[in-house]
This record gives structure tokens, C-alpha cells and sequence, in this order.
């Protein structure tokens, strides 16, 4: 008897208000997992990243990769974790175990980072047209209850109307903040490839010196000019995905 009394537009309207629920709680856990990621994979300030890089281009030129590996063992940020790969894979060679790593990079974090932005994308996109549908079934109640009595009580037809604006409005309510902390979490993104990029030109630098002076032995130096020189594959390479 309890689900005869229950129309379509009741249900319908209680099953649009538990999709716009669902989501704003997957957009937002979808921003807050970025932002933590983010935060976990970059240094604080230029300045701790120097410090880092010191130590590191130290032992490098020492060729103490052993001490390098364990020195960054553990670190979940970015630039320790590929310093730490390149050590295990020097055995590659240089051209190689940059290929490699890199493409670690961009398939742990950065292919992650978009995963999840494209999800809180699709929200921003959906949450209005959840919205928009609640807002159809809304009118539709207003006029099916208009069609079914000859007079109408005014409170009845508020009900469905207020359903109507309701859920554009909770819509518009998850889309906007949305757009705002992804414009945010965007901006956090690209100073943390501004920074890991900048660390990772000066490591792959010395790396290249360190595993070149390792192959020719006496002949290291003379491979240094070629070691500083701009590389550009290095650039392309930390670009991510457009978002």
C-alpha cells in the first residue's frame, strides 16, 4: 500500500536528488585526492629542492650511486623517487634509463593526476544536466497535477515547482565550486611540473656526466660541455596531458 501511494515524480525526484549527491561526494573526493597527491610529490619551496639536489649531485659526482639509491629510498616525492629509479637502471645507459623513467613519471603521477581531473570534470558537466532532468520531471508534475483536477490547490503545484528549481539549483551548487578548485588544484599542477622539471634537468645533468665519465674513464671531461646543453626531449617530456 506504501509504494501505491508514491508517484513517479516522487521517485524520480528523490532518485535525482541521490545522483546529485553522488556527484558532488566522487567530484569532491576526486579534488581532494589530487590535491593530496600533488602536495605528496613535490618539495615545499625551490629551496628545499636545492638542498636535496646538492646532496644528490654530490655522491653523483662521486659516483656513489649505491649512497644516492639509499639516500632517496622511501621518499614518495617525485624527483627522490626518479633519482632513485635512474641509480637502479644506470646499467641501462643514459638515453635509456631516462626513457624510462620518465615514462614511470608520466604513468604513475601524472596519467593518475589527469584520471581523476577528467572524472571531476565529468561532474562539473553532469551535475547541471542532473539537475536540468530533475527540473523537467518537476514541471511535468506541476502540469499533471494541473490535468488531473479541476481545481487546484496552489500548495500542490508548489511542491512539484519548488522540486523543479530545487535540483537546478543544487546542480549549479556543485558545478561551480568544482570549476573553482579544479581552476586551483590546475595551478598547483603546473608549479609542481615547474619545479620536478627544473630538478630533473639539473639531476639528469650530472647523471649523464656521472655514467659518461664512468664509460670513457679519463675522457669525462671533455663530455661536459654536451652534458650541459639544453635538452629537449626533456621538456616535452614532463608536459602533461591536456586537461
Amino acid at each position: 500500500m506504501l509504494f501505491a501511494e508514491i508517484s513517479v515524480f516522487d521517485i524520480i525526484s528523490q532518485a535525482t536528488y541521490g545522483a546529485l549527491a553522488g556527484a558532488a561526494l566522487w567530484g569532491l573526493y576526486c579534488i581532494v585526492v589530487v590535491w593530496t597527491r600533488v602536495s605528496q610529490k613535490r618539495f615545499k619551496s625551490e629551496d628545499e629542492q636545492d638542498v636535496f639536489m646538492d646532496d644528490v649531485e654530490q655522491m653523483v659526482t662521486d659516483r656513489d650511486f649505491e649512497g644516492v639509491a639509499e639516500y632517496c629510498e622511501g621518499d614518495a616525492r617525485a624527483i627522490p623517487q626518479i633519482v632513485e629509479m635512474s641509480m637502479h637502471h644506470r646499467d641501462l645507459g643514459y638515453k635509456r634509463a631516462r626513457q624510462f623513467v620518465m615514462d614511470r613519471f608520466q604513468r604513475d603521477v601524472m596519467s593518475d593526476l589527469e584520471y581523476r581531473l577528467s572524472w571531476v570534470s565529468t561532474v562539473i558537466k553532469a551535475a547541471p544536466m542532473i539537475g536540468l532532468f530533475g527540473t523537467v520531471f518537476g514541471m511535468m508534475g506541476a502540469f499533471n497535477t494541473l490535468a488531473s483536477s479541476a481545481s487546484v490547490n496552489p500548495s500542490d503545484l508548489a511542491g512539484d515547482i519548488n522540486i523543479a528549481l530545487r535540483t537546478t539549483a543544487c546542480g549549479l551548487a556543485i558545478a561551480i565550486p568544482l570549476m573553482i578548485l579544479t581552476a586551483n588544484v590546475n595551478i598547483k599542477i603546473a608549479k609542481m611540473e615547474d619545479l620536478v622539471g627544473s630538478g630533473l634537468g639539473r639531476f639528469m645533468s650530472i647523471y649523464r656526466e656521472a655514467l659518461a665519465g664512468g664509460a670513457v674513464g679519463g675522457q669525462a671531461v671533455s663530455a661536459r660541455p654536451a652534458a650541459a646543453a639544453t635538452d629537449p626531449q626533456m621538456a616535452s617530456a614532463m608536459q602533461s596531458p591536456q586537461r
